[in-house]
């Protein structure tokens, strides 16, 4: 097995899972969480790569956030389509960073993540609301390579 797999348990996959769904409970936003074992690349290129590859950029409202994360490079980054940078605070995307990026260094990745899904929902809920007619409009599983 790699050090993906290893990475998390499957309860705290899960755990993670359920996290996005409460996130995404009041907001019409889309969390997903990549987890893969190396890239030569710099960890925001290979976020936003990732990110075009799981064609989050084909959200209604172009909100979707993608937390990112190297196993073996130990690298994190988080992003969000053109819908959301245009409406958080400036420092919403690295006060989110710390949030995991301070658990992380206590090896918390579970409560890192789940920290930083919970605050991304808060701030997406006040800009992206959820209405009646929204559909989940991307898989809230974990995805890997």
């Amino acid at each position: 097995m790699s050090k993906v797999e290893y990475f998390l348990t499957p309860q705290e996959e899960q755990e993670i899972v359920q996290a996005i769904k409460t996130a995404e409970l009041n907001t019409s936003g889309e969390i997903k969480v990549h987890i893969e074992k190396h890239t030569d690349k710099k960890p925001l290129e290979r976020a936003q790569e990732v990110f075009f590859s799981l064609n989050m950029e084909n959200t209604i409202a172009r909100n979707g956030v993608l937390f990112y994360v190297g196993v073996k490079d130990k690298t994190f980054a988080i992003i969000g389509d053109e819908g959301i940078n245009n409406v958080v605070a400036p420092d919403f995307w690295e006060s989110t960073k710390n949030i995991v990026i301070d658990n992380f260094k206590n090896a918390n990745y579970k409560l890192g993540l789940i920290n930083g899904i919970l605050k991304a929902g808060e701030q997406l809920k006040h800009f992206f609301p959820f209405e009646s007619h929204d559909t989940n409009e991307l898989s809230n599983e974990i995805s890997k390579s």
